[in-house]
């Protein structure tokens, strides 16, 4: 993918719907987040590589650019 990786995503809770724009990091997979109105632990789906992915309005840098975030997916071994 050519140009830089766009840095935030809207997260919205599963539970709640409450939406949280939050700065993703270039370079690691967030698995886990709380959701700050709910409390819900949001972690990926099966398949996706981090809450980013799943949740998210946009993607992770490293899925952005047509890598695999973190060697693959989370559930890979189940």
């Amino acid at each position: 993918m050519m140009g830089e990786a766009q840095r935030q995503s809207t997260l919205t809770c599963p539970h709640c719907a409450r939406a949280e724009t939050l700065k993703m990091p270039l370079d690691a997979c967030v698995v886990a987040h709380v959701c700050v109105s709910c409390g819900a632990r949001l972690t990926p789906r099966k398949g996706d590589c981090c809450v980013f992915c799943s949740y998210g309005d946009v993607p992770c840098p490293p899925v952005q650019g047509s890598a695999d975030c973190c060697g693959g997916p989370m559930d890979e071994g189940g």
